[in-house]
């Protein structure tokens, strides 16, 4: 009991404040957020000085050690899973990266791990979106995700995986807008009112936005949805409201050198010209 307190200041603090008058009594602790499993391994490291996790174990064993390690304040075991993580399982993080974004919003002590994934975030969006659980993000995550000016992805791209992150929170939609009611519109709009904004709308080709974008018209506000249609009727018109740029695309990571997209060509022209 003694090396449990010494460890880990949560415990310490927890067994003080519930100390019998009779020292022959035992305090009860409940853990409920973590499982008989991984607290065995917290002990063998706890006493041992032994982190027993290996190839045998599953991914999201990794990630619950971690939660467990933050809970009970053993930094020096959440600085080692951290790094032991970005070092050596960075395909775990790809896999499950909604899960690992919600560890990291529940806690301020996973900095290395944050940091790691807020770059991953941009320079590897595919692989973030191709991950197991990419509809478990939070919208947080989401909009961080998706407001960066140095995304890599196309913006057509990035409208249909807002998409389908939508659909995902809301199980009882079909997929197919054309036979949406009202009522499915509006909770479509409520699901993605605060991540629309961050969607370069005004960067898609006309061909992407009649295909793509004007089938989910009653999603976007009327003033925005004039101003799109406008833009691509005319090049030259100016939209009621300020809008962001293109995003800073390396160019040879989402254009074959080969095949240039005419549109793309024009609309960045057209930016270049307004600066």
């Amino acid at each position: 009991m003694n090396i449990l307190c010494y460890r880990s200041p949560y415990l310490r603090r927890i067994l003080a404040s519930n100390k019998k008058n009779n020292d022959n009594i035992l305090a009860h602790i409940k853990l409920p957020k973590i499982s008989p499993e991984i607290f065995q391994i917290i002990l063998d490291y706890i006493y041992g000085g032994i982190l027993s996790l290996n190839m045998h174990n599953t991914s999201k064993d990794f990630l619950n050690v971690l939660v467990a390690a933050d809970s009970l304040h053993l930094q020096e075991l959440v600085d080692y899973l951290q790094k032991y993580l970005i070092n050596n399982k960075t395909e775990l993080i790809e896999q499950n990266f909604g899960l690992t974004q919600k560890i990291i919003l529940q806690s301020n002590n996973l900095l290395e791990l944050q940091e790691f994934c807020t770059n991953f975030m941009a320079q590897s969006p595919e692989k973030i979106f191709k991950s197991f659980d990419f509809t478990s993000l939070s919208e947080k995550s989401l909009i961080s995700l998706i407001k960066r000016d140095d995304l890599q992805m196309k913006e057509i791209e990035v409208w249909e995986h807002v998409l389908k992150w939508g659909l995902a929170q809301n199980p009882t939609l079909i997929p197919d807008p054309s036979i949406w009611s009202d009522d499915d519109f509006k909770k479509m709009k409520n699901t993605l009112q605060h991540i629309l904004p961050s969607i370069r709308f005004f960067s898609l080709s006309s061909k992407e936005f009649l295909k793509k974008v004007r089938p989910y018209k009653k999603l976007l506000n009327d003033q925005l949805y004039e101003d799109i249609v406008n833009s691509h009727m005319d090049p030259d018109s100016e939209p009621a409201n300020n809008i962001s740029p293109p995003r800073n695309i390396k160019i040879e990571k989402i254009i074959d050198s080969k095949i240039v997209n005419l549109d793309i060509v024009s609309m960045v022209s057209k930016w270049i010209d307004k600066t």
